[in-house]
């Protein structure tokens, strides 16, 4: 089924960096693509007829402030499914999930279960969208991967690799730098220079495919349990709305 299929209603997907809007829209025909996530994007979308599923990879947190709890909660109470893998929504859907929020990928549950707690560890810096929001850095949790995965490093090389990766703001990580860092602190340089020529993975990459998979997969997946939710209308989500209302002016 795609995202046209027997479901009714429209599917919104919003990423970028973590994958192409193009690639997204070909794995799943019929989705809404939208750029990532800010403030005020799923509640415009939760008050609107018609949404079926809101899925969220990428999202905004330095230059916008960033989606909101208190907006997926409401979409959720309008039964509209929310989704998140990867990045932003990794860390939406663990934190969230007790609500009904679906969480989907590794990076997912290692923030679910507690083995990440850090907001940084999915933060790139990236271009803006006439350059399709293409990453500039790398997201800590890919430099780990990649470094728990390498073949050619031992357990005290991968240690202080994850160390070194960590020290960097999270604008400044990239392989490139990492590797920088490892001859400059002295690391075995035979097996920086293997890493330095092996194929790095991309976790996120392949959370957010994961997470296409699902939502185009034509098999039923049961509803949230419990009471329905009823969230307040406090006074700072009243005065989210009332800045939609007014165009986000």
């Amino acid at each position: 089924m795609t995202a046209k299929g027997t479901l009714r209603g429209m599917t919104a997907v919003f990423v970028g960096p973590t994958l192409a809007a193009a690639e997204v829209a070909a794995r799943l025909p019929g989705a809404r693509v939208l750029p990532p996530v800010a403030v005020g994007d799923v509640l415009a979308l939760a008050r609107r007829r018609g949404v079926a599923r809101i899925a969220i990879i990428d999202g905004a947190f330095e230059h916008m402030a960033a989606v909101w709890h208190k907006e997926i909660l409401v979409a959720l109470e309008r039964g509209i499914a929310v989704w998140g893998a990867a990045s932003m929504g990794a860390l939406r859907a663990a934190e969230l999930a007790r609500f009904g929020m679906r969480g989907v990928g590794g990076i997912y549950r290692d923030f679910a279960t507690g083995r990440l707690i850090a907001d940084d560890e999915v933060a790139v810096a990236h271009l803006p969208a006439a350059y399709g929001h293409r990453a500039t850095s790398e997201a800590l949790v890919n430099l780990r991967h990649g470094i728990a995965r390498a073949p050619m490093l031992g357990a005290r090389t991968r240690a202080a690799l994850v160390e070194l990766a960590r020290a960097r703001f999270y604008r400044e990580r990239s392989w490139e730098t990492l590797l920088g860092d490892a001859r400059s602190a002295g690391l075995p340089r035979r097996a920086i220079d293997e890493l330095a020529a092996w194929p790095k993975p991309d976790r996120k990459a392949a959370d957010a495919r994961l997470l296409l998979r699902r939502l185009d997969d034509p098999r039923p997946i049961a509803g949230p349990t419990g009471a329905p939710l009823r969230v307040p209308r406090t006074w700072a989500l009243r005065q989210l709305e009332a800045w939609l209302a007014r165009g986000r002016r």
